[in-house]
C-alpha cells in the first residue's frame, strides 16, 4: 500500500534536513582533519627545522634550572627585606605518593587530558585549542602540553617569545625521554602557583582546606586543579562564584575523559566549597604590600605571571619603611581607640609614580581585604577637583566665571527623576565665583559645574588623571562623589596634579632580579601628559587657597611649605577624606566603617567627622612628618597658561526669589525642575555629605 502524500513528504523533507545536517557535519569533520593536519606538520617543521633556525640548540643540561622552592625576596627602598613571594613554608615539595589520585586525574584532564599519550609536544592539542579558540572567537584554550608549562616553570629560557616557545617546546620533548610521565605530573604539582601564596599542591591544600594533598576529597581535588589558569580570577576566597563554575568545568573534564561517572560529578558539583584556611604562610612584615607588589609583577606585560610563580627573584620595591612607620603614626594617634574606624593611607612621589606609603589600621592577619587599592569607596568632595580640572582645560576661567550658590532641581526631562542638591545647613552665598565655591565646597555650583561640563568628560578627566579601576557613571552626581574609587586611586589623580599634568602609573616595583643577578625588569620612566601644565596650576593655585582659608585649613602643615588640597565627606557622613600634595609628594587618607552601612558620629571627640576634622588631622601629622628635614619645593610654573574662553553657564538665567534669606527657593526655564543638595561647609568640622545617587537628596560635606 503506497504511503500517504503527507508522509511522504514529510519523509523526503526529513531526508533533505538530514543530508544538510551529514553534509555540515562532514564539512566541519574535513575543515577539523585540515586544520589539525595542518597544526601537526607546522609543529613537526618547527621541531624538525630549529636546528636550522638556532645556532645552538638547547638541551637539558645546558639550560639553568631554578631550584623548586627558591625564594623570591621583597625589599624595601632601604634595603630591608619585607618577605617572601614563596619559601619553604608556603611550597612544600612532596612525594608523588602524597598527592590524592583525584589531583593528578584533575589537572590532566583540564590541562592536558593527552599527557599520557604525547611526547611532550600535542599537535592534536594545538589544533583543538586552535578550533576551540577560533569558535569562541577568542583565547579560551591553551596548546602547550603540562611538560611545556613545567620547562617554562622551572627553566630559564630567555628569549624573545617566538624564540622560547621553540625551545620549551624541544627541552621538553627532553624531558619526556629522561623522566617518567609520573615523575613530570609530580614535578609540576609541586611548581604550579595555585593564588594566596601557595606554590605546589600541599601548599594548596593547606590553604584552602587546611590539610594535607593525599587528603583532598574529588570536589576539593577538582578546585584546586582548575587554579592554575588564573588564581587571581578563580580565587575562591575572594570570588566564590568563578571558582565553583571553575571547578564544575575540572569536573565535566573528568567526566569526559572518564575518570569519574556522571554521578561522581553531580554530586561533587553539589558540594559547597568548605573552605577552611591553612596557616601555611610566608612571614611578611608589610603583608598587603607585598601581595601587592607580586599583583603589579604578574601583571607587567614584560615580565608576566609565570615569572613570578617561578620564584627564585629579588624583587626591590618603592616602599619606604620610614614613611610606612610615620603613615601608621599618624592613624593611631588620632584613631587610638578600640573600636574607631578604619583608616588607610597612601603616598605616592609625583614624579615617578612610586609608591612610598601604603598603610591601613586593618590586620593582614584577621582580613585580607586591602583597604588601600581593593575598596572602593565614595570620594565626596575630593571627587570636585577632578570637575574643576574639567571646566578649567574648558577654558572655564574659576575667578571670572560665577553661579548662584541657591537649592538647585534638576530634572533633564519628564522621564527623569528630580535631582535635589543643598548645602549643609541650608546657608548660601547667591552669587559667587568657581573659585570661591570651591573654597566653600558648595555643592549647588559644583551640581550646575558637571551639567556644564559634561558628566562624560568628567569621567574621561577622571581616568585620565589616575582612576583607571573603578567603573565610573556619567552622570552629574559623579561631581559630588556618587561612584566608589580606592584610596591608590585618588593619590593617583592628585599627584597627577602635582607634576603639572604628568601622569605616572603608581608602581610598587623599582627593579626584578634573577638568581644570577640578571635583570629581568629596571626602573621605568612611564610618565604621560594627560592635561596641560597651565591647567593644573590653576587647579593647584585654587586648591593652595583652600589650605589657607578654605575647608583645608585643618590640614595646613606647620612649615608654610606649598601645598594643595581638598576635603571630602560622603551622604550621612559614612565615608571622609582629605587628599592634598605637595610638589615632592601626594597623599590622600580615608576613614570610614568597611564592613558596614555606619556613621563616623562621635569618634575621638568629633561629633560628626567629615573630611576637614579627623582626616585633616592625620594628613598634616603624616606629612609634616614625612617631610621634615627637607627643603621647600615651589610648584613649577607653566609653560602653557590657559587660555580662557569667556564661557556662559545655562544656568546663568537661574531666578532666585531672595539671595539673602537662608531658605532659597528657585525657578529655572523648562526643562529644569528643583533640586534640593546640600554644600560643604568652609569651616573645619561643619557637617557635610554628599549624594549617593542621582535620584536622592543629599546633604554636602567638605
Amino acid at each position: 500500500m503506497p504511503e500517504p502524500v503527507g508522509k511522504g513528504v514529510a519523509r523526503r523533507k526529513r531526508n533533505r534536513t538530514q543530508r544538510r545536517r551529514t553534509g555540515r557535519r562532514s564539512a566541519f569533520a574535513t575543515a577539523f582533519l585540515v586544520v589539525a593536519i595542518t597544526a601537526a606538520l607546522m609543529s613537526g617543521l618547527l621541531i624538525f627545522g630549529a636546528a636550522r633556525y638556532f645556532e645552538d640548540l638547547p638541551t637539558l643540561d645546558a639550560i639553568k634550572a631554578r631550584e623548586i622552592g627558591a625564594n623570591s625576596t621583597v625589599y624595601a627602598d632601604n634595603g630591608t627585606s619585607l618577605g617572601v613571594l614563596a619559601n619553604d613554608e608556603n611550597r612544600q615539595p612532596i612525594a608523588s605518593n602524597e598527592i590524592s589520585p583525584w589531583l593528578k586525574k584533575g589537572t590532566v584532564a583540564i590541562e592536558d587530558r593527552r599527557f599520557y599519550e604525547h611526547g611532550g609536544v600535542d599537535p592534536q592539542g594545538i589544533a583543538r585549542a586552535l578550533i576551540t579558540n577560533l569558535t569562541a572567537g577568542r583565547i579560551v584554550q591553551g596548546g602547550s602540553t603540562l611538560t611545556q608549562q613545567l620547562i617554562s616553570q622551572i627553566y630559564i629560557v630567555k628569549q624573545r617569545t617566538l624564540d622560547r616557545k621553540i625551545r620549551e617546546a624541544l627541552l621538553a620533548v627532553q624531558l619526556e625521554d629522561r623522566f617518567s610521565k609520573d615523575e613530570i605530573l609530580t614535578a609540576y604539582l609541586n611548581t604550579v602557583f595555585y593564588g594566596n601564596n601557595a606554590y605546589g599542591v600541599e601548599a594548596a591544600s593547606q590553604t584552602y582546606f587546611a590539610k594535607t594533598a593525599k587528603e583532598l576529597t574529588l570536589p576539593e581535588a577538582a578546585l584546586i586543579a582548575g587554579l592554575p589558569q588564573l588564581p587571581s580570577q578563580y580565587d575562591p576566597y575572594e570570588h566564590p562564584q568563578a571558582a565553583l563554575k571553575r571547578r564544575a568545568q575540572v569536573l565535566a573534564a573528568m567526566r569526559d575523559t572518564g575518570v569519574i561517572s556522571v554521578a561522581q560529578e553531580r554530586k561533587a558539583a553539589d558540594t559547597p566549597l568548605r573552605l577552611k584556611r591553612g596557616r601555611v604562610y610566608g612571614a611578611f612584615k608589610e603583608s598587603f604590600f607585598v601581595r601587592y607588589v607580586a599583583n603589579e609583577l604578574a601583571g607587567e606585560p614584560d615580565f608576566g605571571e609565570a615569572a613570578v610563580r617561578a620564584g627564585g627573584l629579588t624583587i626591590n620595591t618603592t616602599l619606604d619603611p620610614l614613611l610606612q612607620r610615620q603613615a601608621r603614626a599618624a592613624m593611631e594617634q588620632v584613631l587610638p581607640t578600640a573600636g574607631d574606624p578604619d583608616a588607610a593611607i597612601v603616598s605616592i612621589r609625583p614624579k615617578t609614580g612610586e609608591i612610598v606609603a601604603m598603610a591601613s589600621t586593618r590586620a593582614f592577619r584577621t582580613d585580607q581585604f586591602d583597604l588601600t587599592s581593593q575598596s572602593r569607596r565614595q570620594p565626596g568632595s575630593t571627587f570636585k577637583t577632578i570637575t574643576l580640572a574639567t571646566a578649567i582645560e574648558q577654558g572655564i576661567d574659576p575667578s571670572a566665571t560665577t553661579y548662584m550658590s541657591a537649592p538647585f532641581s534638576w530634572r533633564p526631562d519628564e522621564n527623569s527623576p528630580t535631582w535635589d542638591v543643598a548645602t549643609a545647613g541650608d546657608n548660601y552665598a547667591g552669587a559667587i565665583t568657581l573659585e570661591n565655591a570651591t573654597l566653600a565646597s558648595d555643592n549647588t555650583v559644583y551640581a550646575q559645574l558637571a551639567i556644564d561640563v559634561g558628566p562624560a568628560n568628567i569621567v574621561e578627566m577622571a581616568k585620565r588623571l589616575g582612576v583607571r579601576t573603578s567603573p565610573l557613571e556619567p552622570v552629574p552626581s559623579l561631581t559630588l562623589g556618587a561612584d566608589g574609587v580606592s584610596p591608590l586611586e585618588m593619590a593617583a589623580v592628585y599627584a597627577t596634579l602635582a607634576n603639572g599634568g604628568v601622569y605616572h602609573p603608581p608602581t610598587a616595583i623599582k627593579t626584578v632580579h634573577d638568581a644570577t643577578g640578571q635583570q629581568l625588569l629596571g626602573e621605568r620612566n612611564r610618565g604621560v601628559r594627560v592635561i596641560q601644565d597651565g591647567v593644573a596650576a590653576e587647579v593647584t593655585r585654587i586648591l593652595g587657597e583652600n589650605m589657607h582659608s578654605g575647608t583645608g585649613t585643618g590640614a595646613l602643615m606647620s612649615d608654610d611649605r606649598p601645598e594643595a588640597g581638598k576635603t571630602g565627606t560622603t551622604d550621612n557622613h559614612t565615608d571622609a577624606w582629605f587628599c592634598g600634595y605637595t610638589p615632592t609628594l601626594a597623599t590622600c587618607v580615608w576613614i570610614g566603617y568597611p564592613d558596614e552601612t555606619k556613621s563616623l558620629y562621635n569618634i575621638e571627640g568629633v561629633g560628626a567627622v567629615s573630611g576637614p576634622t579627623l582626616p585633616a588631622d592625620i594628613w598634616r601629622l603624616y606629612m609634616d612628618a614625612a617631610l621634615e628635614g627637607t627643603p621647600p619645593v615651589n610648584f613649577a610654573a607653566p609653560k602653557t597658561p590657559v587660555a580662557w574662553s569667556g564661557f556662559t553657564s545655562q544656568f546663568e538665567n537661574r531666578i532666585v526669589s531672595t539671595v539673602s534669606a537662608p531658605d532659597l527657593t528657585l525657578s529655572m526655564p523648562p526643562p529644569l525642575a528643583t533640586v534640593t543638595v546640600q554644600a560643604d561647609p568652609a569651616a573645619p568640622g561643619d557637617p557635610a555629605a554628599t549624594t549617593i545617587a542621582p535620584s536622592t537628596s543629599a546633604v554636602a560635606v567638605p
